[in-house]
């Protein structure tokens, strides 16, 4: 071999050295740095669902709609983002906001802030509920409920756990024949608008998906309106606008 051949597999060699020094940096960089703060901060955001409800119920205790998903956020912080993102608190319940949102569905008159049905969760109502108007009248409409969990993030505030569905139309209960509204199939639509109407206002500092929340993939609700999903609960911590 001669000399120059022997400087050309030194070269060759001190090459792949340097290449190796290069990939073992970057693997202790990835394996004991990046990814224990990637798993850190999953954990610090991550409330543990493993034990919670996973379906509401109606006042009477039969199952209700699914919960699908959950924000982060401090009590005004979630109010004043949620209505920059397009949605509107509704009305509680009450005599004159029944006769209201009958009159409006029949006249196809606006009723932004339409009063929805109570649901319940660890013994309560919803603690807040907020929609998102389709067309001239209450008929079909985007909403979710949510309820204060009793855990909360150090950093970002309570938990609200939420389920989100779509009205599709107004008519009779498929169990009470009482007028209600009837909600669509996939849920998980629903779901997956609230977290792009506020990703949309750039409100969403930290976004994770708990796969396989939901065991049961099918249902049916309080009204015997068929629901189906994924299993995923959307997870949102919730920044300033």
């Amino acid at each position: 071999m001669s000399e120059e051949q022997v400087k050309k597999k030194r070269r060759v060699h001190q090459i792949a050295i340097k290449y190796f020094v290069v990939l073992l940096v970057v693997y202790f960089l990835i394996a004991y740095w990046t990814l224990p703060l990637i798993w850190e901060g999953y954990a610090h955001y991550h409330p543990d669902f493993t034990n919670h409800p996973r379906v509401t119920s109606t006042h009477d205790g039969h199952p209700g709609d699914p919960l699908n998903v959950a924000l982060i956020s401090e009590d005004q912080l979630l109010v004043t983002t949620m209505q920059k993102a397009g949605w509107y608190v509704a009305n509680r319940l009450g005599i004159r906001a029944d006769l209201r949102i009958a009159a409006d569905t029949i006249l196809d008159m606006p009723y932004d802030a339409a009063p929805v049905s109570d649901l319940f969760l660890y013994g309560r109502k919803q603690d807040i509920a907020f929609e998102m108007p389709v067309g001239s009248s209450p008929r079909q409409r985007h909403h979710v409920r949510f309820w204060k969990m009793d855990q909360s993030d150090p950093d970002n505030g309570p938990v609200w756990i939420g389920s989100a569905t779509f009205d599709t139309h107004v008519g009779l209960s498929h169990t009470t024949g009482q007028i209600t509204h009837h909600i669509g199939e996939d849920v998980d639509t629903e779901r997956d608008h609230v977290i792009e109407s506020l990703k949309a206002i750039n409100a969403v500092s930290f976004f994770d998906v708990v796969t396989g929340f939901q065991s049961e993939r099918t249902g049916k609700n309080g009204g015997g309106d068929p629901w189906k999903t994924d299993g995923d609960l959307d997870l949102a911590v919730l920044a300033s606008p």
